[in-house]
């Protein structure tokens, strides 16, 4: 940003930070509307939505990065993925050459439900993204990564420090 004050980039970030915070809290909203919608817990929602996510990815899940993921210990998300796995929300597969390491999908039934519940999302968010110019969504999602990347480095640095 040549030519900007220091005041300036400090006042773009602050506004930058609150639509990226009122994002946050608008996709927590949906994530709770997701939840009621399956009749799971917020939180059973959440591991089920970064499960899918994942898988739909290709990049799945073992147990462990999902603790990290949503921030829950690994006693409590066995719990979570017990619940899960017994409604038939999720399937707990050994794919690994590492036969220690469990895989995490989503059942048919949740890929189903997930794509019908935001389906209508995902075209009315593809609509305000073709409003833009490619080059200026793939800079913005440039950025979003970079934030993402120094807010991680920031809070590894954090986490050692207590």
């Amino acid at each position: 940003m040549e030519g900007s004050t220091r005041g300036e980039m400090t006042a773009q970030r602050e506004r930058l930070i609150e639509a990226l915070r009122a994002y946050g809290g608008q996709f927590t909203e949906l994530s709770r509307l997701f939840a009621d919608w399956l009749g799971l817990h917020s939180t059973d929602a959440a591991a089920l939505l970064e499960i899918a996510a994942a898988d739909e990815r290709g990049t799945p899940l073992s147990p462990a990065r999902l603790s990290e993921r949503i921030l829950l210990s690994p006693s409590a998300t066995t719990a979570l993925l017990n619940r899960l796995e017994k409604a038939g929300h999720i399937i707990r597969s050994r794919e690994h050459t590492d036969r220690r390491i469990i895989t995490l999908r989503s059942s048919a039934y949740v890929q189903e439900r997930a794509d019908e519940f935001f389906r209508p999302l995902g075209v009315r968010l593809d609509a305000v993204m073709a409003g833009h110019p490619p080059e200026v969504v793939a800079g913005f999602q440039a950025l979003l990564t970079d934030l993402s990347t120094s807010m991680d480095t920031y809070i590894a640095e954090r986490a050692q420090t207590t």
